[in-house]
């Protein structure tokens, strides 16, 4: 599928190229790519922008520790999923991160979702260069894993973790990156998606 990323990309998807359409449909050498796509989005808008992954009294199995998407990013992640409804765009897994507004973004916008704790944040605001180094270890296999035949897989995730893997800043929140992975143990971003961009699909 798609893998929608949500990181990593300071160019808005008008700075893509030949790659891109505003419909979300991804061309290769002038051949239309509708699947054996990721998309990888961060959540979208949270009522506050903090790092709760540092704060010890956060718990993952406790949402009221956890930042919460906001009425902004609840409308975000439903626009989101009635888009790909809208373009018959098939979704096969939906992998997210054990953040509630992470795995809640994938429930609002798929109505489905499967945890991976390879998306998480280590538990710190700052990170070493070993840490980016384990979070990029820990995410790669995720984006560069060829999706089964005719399937895509979108990826609800975090910041940090995207920037780890690509060395690009997904901002702002709800940002969405679709890639598509080159069998090689690699990954090629072909677009990203602001998130008022999909209700004008």
């Amino acid at each position: 599928m798609f893998a929608i990323a949500v990181w990593l990309f300071w160019r808005s998807h008008r700075d893509l190229g030949n790659n891109w359409s505003p419909t979300l449909e991804v061309r290769k050498g002038h051949t239309l790519i509708t699947q054996g796509i990721y998309q990888y989005i961060r959540h979208p808008q949270t009522d506050k922008d903090y790092a709760d992954q540092a704060d010890p009294k956060m718990k993952l199995d406790d949402c009221e520790t956890q930042r919460k998407l906001n009425d902004v990013g609840i409308k975000q992640a439903k626009d989101i999923g009635a888009a790909f409804t809208a373009k018959k765009i098939p979704v096969d897994e939906v992998i997210t991160s054990e953040y509630c507004r992470a795995w809640k973004t994938a429930d609002l916008a798929f109505g489905k979702h499967k945890k991976n704790a390879k998306l998480n944040f280590l538990p710190f605001e700052e990170y070493t260069e070993e840490q980016v180094q384990q979070m990029k270890t820990n995410v790669t296999p995720l984006l560069t894993t060829v999706p089964p035949s005719g399937k895509n897989t979108v990826i609800v995730g975090h910041d940090d973790i995207f920037e780890a893997a690509t060395g690009i800043y997904p901002d702002p929140q709800g940002m969405a990156y679709v890639l598509t992975p080159d069998g090689k143990g690699g990954f090629v971003i072909q677009a990203n998606m602001l998130p008022e961009d999909w209700s004008k699909l």
